[in-house]
């Protein structure tokens, strides 16, 4: 769910929607680090001025949090 839902949602906001991937790695039984790979020009706007992007981002996801009971951090990387 997190998933689908970050991969969509992140290929509306860049200008190079393929180079979109994710990387979800469980670092406890309760806690998930998620990575957004991203072409180096579209990494700016995943974070947004002053990382309000970001942050919004967090939020939703953070939403997820009720349904499924895992924490997650999120993280944005150039891909390559």
């Amino acid at each position: 769910m997190v998933r689908d839902f970050l991969l969509s949602y992140c290929r509306l906001l860049v200008n190079n929607p393929e180079d979109i991937s994710l990387e979800i790695m469980e670092v406890d039984e309760g806690f998930d680090e998620i990575t957004i790979f991203a072409n180096s020009e579209d990494v700016g706007k995943l974070i947004g001025k002053e990382g309000r992007m970001i942050n919004s981002i967090k939020t939703v996801i953070s939403g997820c949090k009720a349904k499924g009971g895992k924490n997650y951090r999120v993280n944005v990387k150039a891909a390559g």
